[in-house]
């Protein structure tokens, strides 16, 4: 039987992250900021973490820095570990001088980096995904079944099946069969009897599909052969995975918790807002496995006349006689009397200003780095360190689902205001 000191966890950073943009314009996606004080790869690393897996690499090649910085300073072992998390950037090499081409070609240009840990498992995993899993109970799945891979898989509806890869199984749960995002006939074809996997008979008609989430563990022979002998195939989903099936004890591992990809701007809005319902999908507050980050040693934030209703505060902040509903407030936000934030990630700051800044600005009519006053802000993504003025309103007032304005950017009906952005006194969007 093996251990977790057997596995090796491998993220993957993703690729320029389009699909979060402008998120994504200055830092990888592991790195965007999430429920007002983490970072998307604060969620994998830590469920590395709790499952006792502790040698970790990041794989990333755009815009790394931001996520270099946030590991560096994050994640630090004891001399007497030989635990860690360390980024592997895309390099060129004698053997190749191209950028990762994909998931499967990622993993394969670093096959060298993990031989040095003769570990017996590589566990494979998403840098932008939301869940909470032990994945102890995954090795344990692969270990049982004498599996060659496993792949964790959790039950969808039809509904929003042709969005996955699909998988069937036998009654063992043996893998037979893998589609990609499949439609019509093949998807109807694709249909599973989850009550195998333990769900009730209710949860089966709801959810007759079995969707791959992305999450692999390979024996590192396995992983080694199917990643060398045909270096054309650069993806898992596409072409790794269905090809092992064919030839390998390729088990399923079911995953009933919650679980989204938080790849698109929609996704990743609707995620941070559920953190602000009474009892959210996501749980942040879960003392047996804490999400883990950067310890900042920021003061308590000060709130004076305000009026907060089921919203998120992170610490360091200064909010004064302000209205804030269903949103979440980031580190250092400064915020000014009369403002009105609904429905709002507002990310905050990487700093503060010092007084002879602000007194600066003031002269200047610079607004500050934060919030100013009487303004409105609705259904929004603000990025980190933006200066919004006084008299601002922030509401898509012509109700635009997608658009590319001067200063600021609409996806989904989602208002997004870029890193480091300037919003003048008076502006309406």
């Amino acid at each position: 039987m093996g251990s977790t000191k057997d596995v090796l966890a491998v993220i993957l950073g993703g690729g320029q992250g389009t699909r979060l943009f402008p998120l994504t314009s200055e830092r990888s996606k592991p790195a965007v900021p999430l429920g007002g004080k983490y970072r998307l790869i604060d969620i994998p690393v830590s469920n590395c973490l709790n499952s006792d897996i502790i040698k970790i690499f990041v794989l990333t090649q755009f815009n790394s820095a931001s996520l270099n910085r946030h590991i560096a300073r994050t994640y630090r072992f004891s001399s007497f570990s030989d635990g860690f998390v360390e980024i592997l950037a895309a390099e060129q090499t004698p053997d190749n001088a191209n950028w990762f081409q994909g998931t499967a070609d990622a993993v394969r240009q670093n096959l060298r980096h993990f031989a040095d840990w003769h570990v017996k498992y590589i566990l494979i995993l998403s840098g932008d995904h939301l869940y909470r899993m032990d994945y102890r109970d995954f090795l344990k799945r692969h270990l049982e079944t004498k599996a060659d891979v496993t792949i964790s898989v959790t039950p969808v509806a039809e509904a929003n099946a042709s969005d996955f890869g699909l998988l069937k199984t036998d009654s063992e749960g043996k893998i037979i069969e893998f589609a990609e995002k499949p439609k019509g006939e093949l998807l109807k074809s694709m249909w599973v009897d989850t009550t195998a996997f333990g769900l009730t008979k209710e949860e089966a008609e709801r959810k007759p599909y079995l969707a791959s989430m992305g999450i692999y563990i390979f024996n590192k022979e396995v992983l080694d052969t199917v990643l060398t002998r045909d270096v054309s195939q650069v993806d898992f989903g596409r072409e790794i995975i269905p090809a092992a099936i064919k030839e390998y004890n390729v088990q399923a591992f079911l995953f009933t918790g919650y679980w989204e990809d938080i790849g698109t701007i929609s996704a990743f809005y609707k995620a941070n807002m559920d953190m602000t319902s009474l009892i959210p999908k996501f749980n942040f507050f879960d003392a047996k496995a804490p999400i883990y980050t950067r310890p900042r040693y920021l003061p308590g934030s000060k709130i004076q006349g305000c009026e907060v209703r089921d919203s998120i505060i992170s610490e360091g902040c200064i909010i004064n006689e302000s209205v804030i509903e269903n949103s979440i407030i980031g580190i250092r936000c400064r915020i000014g009397g009369g403002t009105r934030i609904e429905r709002s990630l507002i990310m905050g700051a990487d700093f503060y200003q010092t007084w002879e800044e602000l007194a600066r600005d003031k002269e200047s009519g610079i607004p500050w780095i934060g919030i100013g006053e009487r303004t409105i802000i609705r259904k929004a993504i603000v990025d980190k360190n933006v200066r919004i003025g006084s008299n601002v309103r922030i509401v898509n007032e012509k109700g635009l689902q997608k658009y590319d304005g001067k200063n600021y950017y609409i996806r989904d009906g989602i208002v997004i205001i870029p890193k480091g952005t300037l919003i003048p006194n008076g502006t309406v969007i």
